[in-house]
């Protein structure tokens, strides 16, 4: 597949003081793939503060809704993305993120690399971000555990995230897109991808910045995660550790 255009989706809910510097992220990676078309879509669901003001100051179209779930948010953001580019007959490119993350400047240009490969769906890693350096070592030491030490080969990594997560629409409708779940979406969807034998590219060539926060949006998200492993920091004494940078291996020609 090459892509003609590019879509990205926001759900955001509650998240007026970090919609921004996530926006502003995903317009520095858009200028990377001009002239390529991008068009942003924030699903603001159940919102009560400025956050769909917010997203639209910045440029994104805004889809209100009152679901309280993560999945219907991305499911209608998807919807009116598609909708917005689906008159001009090209191929297209879905990307996911969520509002308490910043994308690298590489985020869709790598994305696009994969997909032009053959790739249906690009699944990406994430780093922490804001905080405590004890915490993200206690969270480091389970996430990067499978990565291979010191060998330089490119990590195929076993997670999945909606804040960094590329597919193609064909692929999206064909296993019948988002379920309105509350959490765990994003599993939810690649379950039914991969059963279905599509291309997936695990790859941690471009990681995303998410907020380390121990109060989330979703239940028994990275929030609950990391809430869970708060009270060893201050039972044990944990080795500093470092979040290893990301991988850039050569795609296949």
């Amino acid at each position: 597949m090459i892509p003609a255009a590019v879509a990205v989706v926001v759900p955001a809910h509650n998240e007026e003081d970090r919609i921004g510097a996530c926006l502003r992220s995903v317009r520095r990676a858009a200028a990377q793939v001009a002239p390529l078309p991008v068009v942003t879509v924030v699903a603001a669901d159940a919102c009560t503060d400025a956050t769909a003001a917010v997203a639209a100051r910045a440029g994104a179209h805004v889809v209100r809704l009152e679901h309280r779930s993560v999945g219907a948010a991305r499911a209608a953001g998807t919807a009116h993305a598609l909708h917005l580019l689906a008159g001009g007959g090209r191929p297209v490119w879905l990307a996911m993120t969520d509002a308490d993350t910043t994308v690298p400047d590489t985020w869709l240009t790598d994305q696009i690399d994969w997909a032009r490969q053959g790739h249906d769906v690009v699944l990406g890693t994430i780093r922490l971000a804001g905080g405590s350096r004890r915490l993200t070592a206690l969270h480091d030491a389970r996430y990067f555990r499978t990565r291979p030490a010191g060998t330089g080969e490119p990590w195929s990594h076993p997670h999945v995230h909606g804040a960094n997560l590329g597919l193609s629409p064909t692929a999206y409708l064909r296993v019948g897109g988002f379920a309105a779940l509350p959490t765990g979406e994003d599993r939810d969807l690649v379950s039914r991808l991969a059963a279905q034998g599509h291309r997936i590219a695990r790859t941690d060539r471009h990681p995303v910045r998410t907020a380390a926060r121990l109060r989330g949006r979703a239940p028994d998200g990275l929030a609950d995660l990391l809430a869970t492993l708060r009270p060893a920091v201050w039972d044990r004494p944990v080795p500093e550790l470092r979040s290893p940078p990301a991988t850039r291996p050569r795609l296949p020609r």
